[in-house]
């Protein structure tokens, strides 16, 4: 396990999940500093990850049996899902929208479900770069991601707490996103195929 693939792995958790810290930001906020409701969103969000993980190897073990040429084309998705969060962002800031709302209460369940729910652009992303590297590659990006998780949390309540950096991520968060998948879907295209097979 290389060092550049554990670098790659958690900048690849950090953008495609900056959207998420506003979630659990308001998730934590709306647990009122309890002890309970914070281990229940931090429970929500390992488990709506991990269905995210779940549908992500399956996609990439059946992307797997692709022809090998084939799988650079997999870049497509993440290029498309970078256009389309560029598109509705562009959108939303012309029609002057307000932030979507985050969905209610901090039940496990119900943090589990928008995070799952949040996360179709991440499997977009996982599935591809999965599919790429291979069984060890992804055992190593799995890993990291699940730090991530610990971390983003962590993080997410300390934005609950910090309202000028959730207003500043809030602020940019809907540019580098479009940026960042649109750079994954190029790499992939680029050199899919090629490595960890």
């Amino acid at each position: 396990m290389s060092l550049t693939l554990l670098v790659q792995a958690a900048g690849m958790f950090a953008v495609t999940n900056v959207d998420d810290l506003l979630v659990l930001a308001v998730f934590f906020g709306r647990a009122a500093g309890g002890q309970a409701g914070a281990g229940r969103v931090v429970l929500g969000q390992y488990l709506g990850f991990a269905g995210i993980l779940l549908v992500s190897i399956a996609g990439a073990l059946g992307a797997g049996l692709l022809p090998a040429t084939f799988v650079r084309y997999l870049g497509l998705l993440p290029l498309a899902l970078g256009i389309r969060a560029a598109v509705t962002a562009w959108r939303e800031r012309r029609a002057g929208e307000p932030d979507r709302p985050v969905g209610a209460g901090p039940g496990a369940l119900q943090v589990a479900a928008v995070t799952f729910a949040n996360g179709g652009d991440n499997i977009g992303v996982y599935v591809p770069v999965f599919t790429v590297v291979g069984l060890r590659g992804t055992t190593a990006y799995v890993a990291v991601f699940l730090v991530g998780v610990g971390l983003w949390c962590a993080a997410g309540r300390f934005l609950a707490t910090r309202p000028v950096i959730a207003r500043a991520l809030s602020r940019w968060g809907h540019v580098v996103l479009p940026v960042v998948l649109i750079g994954i879907g190029v790499l992939i295209l680029l050199r899919g195929g090629g490595a960890g097979r």
